[in-house]
Formats: C-alpha cells, structure tokens, sequence
C-alpha cells in the first residue's frame, strides 16, 4: 500500500479548501485494495456548516458500504473529536494521518479502540496548516471548538 500516493489525493482537496479561503484539512477514503472511493475537504467556511470536515465529506461522498472495517480513511491533519466519533462509530480499520504536529487530535484514543493509525509526518501537510493558522486564526480555532485571540 503506498501511503504516500494516497495521502497526495487527501493532500490536493487540502490545497483547494487552502486557496477557496477555508480549512486546509483533505481527506480521501480507500478500500482495502487502495481503490479511492471518495475524496472531499473541510468546507465549513465555504458552504457555512459547521459539520463538513474533511474527513465528513469524504465519508458522504463514499455513499453507503456494507462495512467500513476494511477501509483506509487518509486524512492531512489529525482527526478531531468529532471526526474520531465517526471513524470509531464505523469501525474504520486504518486511518493514516499526513501531520499531527500543528493539531494532534485523538490518535490515542484511536488507537485504544483497535484503529491502526499510520502517522506520515509529512512536510508539505505541516506547512499548508501553519500558514493557515498563522493567516486565519479566529477560523482556526472556531474549527476546532477552542476560543481565540
């Protein structure tokens, strides 16, 4: 499985949510052979709900499986509580995560459920979301539900 591969598909819905004016956050869901299903990005900002993280969007668009056990769920930033809800709610097996360093999520908890978690503390991930947050703070943390500035 070449992670990296996938991470570029999560890593390109980043860039536009980036140059739309929004969260920087790509995500893409594959099946247990590497095959996308899906793709989508945080489009809170741009679409005014508060629900569409990219990890959201990118299990919306998969549509219905009849299990998420064998799905790989690709994210640019580590998943938020709410976003960690849903990979735990479907049981999604493996979640690889392009950075954790600007947010760290809830990889543990992750974890402690049985989730493996590939973390690729990828370079080009950690810039998007810093340029970001040093641009769009008062965005950044309404995003992830902390006061600001």
């Amino acid at each position: 499985m070449n992670y990296n591969e996938m991470l570029a598909v999560a890593f390109a819905e980043a860039q536009a949510g980036f140059n739309e004016g929004g969260v920087p956050v790509g995500a893409a869901l594959f099946d247990a052979d590497g095959k996308l299903l899906s793709r989508g990005r945080n489009r809170r900002v741009q679409d005014n709900d508060p629900s569409v993280h990219g990890e959201t969007d990118a299990f919306r668009k998969a549509g219905r499986q009849t299990s998420y056990r064998d799905k790989i769920l690709v994210t640019t930033l580590a998943p938020c509580w709410y976003c960690s809800g849903l990979i735990r709610q479907f049981n999604i097996s493996t979640v690889v995560v392009g950075e954790s360093v600007n947010f760290t999520g809830h990889l543990d908890w992750l974890r402690e459920a049985g989730v493996k978690i590939v973390e690729l503390n990828d370079a080009a991930c950690i810039d998007l979301m810093s340029r970001f947050i040093a641009q769009s703070p008062q965005i950044w943390f309404e995003d992830i539900g902390e006061g600001c500035c």
